[in-house]
């Protein structure tokens, strides 16, 4: 009997103890952070009309003409803001992982640091939350492909589709866009890679889902097309 109440008192206290080691107030504005990085883009993809719309660009401060003018103006600017609300949490926290925030509060940071022009910054402290679990590993690796191909090297993982402008084949001709998975470093294991790192698709259901046709290119390969001699 007395075995049985000591689960019981473990099993019923555990939830509440686990809460007390989430710091409210970070979360909170966390929390805002990622509505501030993810909402803009959910608007401009279609996700989000009419008075959710209109209400969120009120909280924001953005006129809705205007935005719907100038989108990326309005998105790389909020991106900007956000970034500096997530440098002095980072200066002052080190990286909020799930152990401090819990769990969707815990990506805020990277997805504001994955759209900024820091990712070779703040890589190494976003690596090491993956590997102490306070990350997902699979955000580490969408991290690392975008600073691989920031850096004009291969991709490890398949996560990162470009868009180029091909070279106009008549004088006057209007450029195409040319979208395709960015070069990946040994294509034929990048399957094997995902999985190793909690991914639950194929490189090729990846690309599909972003409106892509996988095709395997070589950063040589690329260079010619995008650059014809």
């Amino acid at each position: 009997m007395k075995q049985i109440l000591i689960v019981f008192f473990l099993v019923v206290l555990s939830p509440s103890v686990a809460q007390d080691t989430i710091d409210i107030d970070l979360k909170q504005q966390l929390d805002t952070l990622l509505f501030k990085d993810q909402i803009l883009r959910k608007i401009m993809m279609g996700d989000v009309n009419g008075r959710e719309k209109e209400h969120a660009l009120q909280r924001l401060g953005y006129p809705l003409e205007a935005f719907d003018q100038k989108q990326w103006y309005y998105i790389n600017l909020q991106d900007s803001l956000n970034l500096v609300a997530a440098e002095t949490i980072l200066a002052t926290y080190g990286y909020p992982g799930k152990s401090l925030v819990g769990t969707p509060t815990n990506t805020a940071i990277w997805y504001v640091v994955q759209h900024s022009p820091k990712i070779e910054t703040y890589f190494p402290l976003i690596e090491k939350a993956g590997k102490d679990g306070e990350l997902a590993m699979h955000l580490v690796a969408m991290m690392q492909d975008r600073l691989l191909m920031d850096q004009g090297k291969a991709q490890i993982y398949g996560t990162q589709v470009a868009g180029r402008q091909l070279p106009g084949t008549k004088e006057g001709q209007e450029a195409d866009w040319f979208y395709f998975v960015w070069p990946i470093e040994k294509p034929e294991e990048v399957n094997e890679r995902r999985k190793k790192v909690g991914f639950d698709t194929t490189v090729e259901e990846s690309a599909e889902s972003m409106d892509v046709v996988y095709s395997v290119y070589s950063l040589k390969e690329i260079n010619a097309l995008l650059h014809p001699k």
